[in-house]
């Protein structure tokens, strides 16, 4: 595999050989933190808030390929992959979802998850440029398939970037503040058995 400009949205990462259906293509690396952490090094780039290198494992602990990470986190979304992200045991590899020839570039389905609903502000924060028939036109995983066509309608439009989890901003701000909630919780619980 190699690193290089992407056609679909800044670097992309490109198959220098045939891949099998199948075949364990490359780990998701990086330092594993806890959210907690991962809420104080956000954002990564702070004229692009969105844009992370987190990949979600658990609801404790987060990989953070900026630290430590390969060029798995170069792959870019598709709504067509031709990949996926497997977690097995707190580790992210990607595998191919069919062959793959020399040339092309990998893709998988970020499946970015938010609980808010989903409006054309948000949508526009998320936009999908892998340019699939099948494209929803976001980054962002359907809710359901009423959600998923306004969706696919709306942002296809102004739009032409495992099923993973890779975290988005939104993401990581809302897992942190539930670790904060629950280490206030734990605080104010040493400190009652104390008074």
């Amino acid at each position: 595999m190699q690193t290089r400009r992407s056609g679909v949205h800044g670097k992309g990462v490109f198959a220098l050989q045939d891949l099998a259906e199948g075949e364990t293509l490359i780990e998701y690396l990086g330092q594993v933190i806890s959210w907690k952490e991962a809420l104080r090094r956000h954002p990564h780039d702070p004229s692009d808030p969105n844009h992370t290198f987190y990949f979600h494992i658990d609801e404790e602990h987060v990989i953070d390929a900026k630290h430590g990470g390969n060029s798995s986190r170069w792959i870019n979304h598709s709504c067509k992959p031709n990949c996926e992200a497997d977690e097995t045991e707190g580790r992210v590899f990607i595998k191919a979802l069919r062959g793959i020839q020399a040339g092309e570039e990998l893709f998988y389905d970020y499946g970015l998850i938010i609980d808010a609903k989903y409006t054309k502000k948000l949508l526009a924060e998320y936009p999908c440029w892998c340019g699939a028939k099948s494209c929803r036109g976001t980054l962002l995983a359907p809710k359901d398939k009423k959600d998923a066509g306004k969706a696919s309608k709306k942002s296809a439009k102004k739009s032409a970037k495992k099923s993973g989890k890779k975290a988005d901003s939104k993401t990581v701000k809302k897992a942190l503040e539930s670790v904060a909630k629950k280490l206030a919780g734990k605080a104010g619980k040493k400190k009652s058995k104390k008074a």
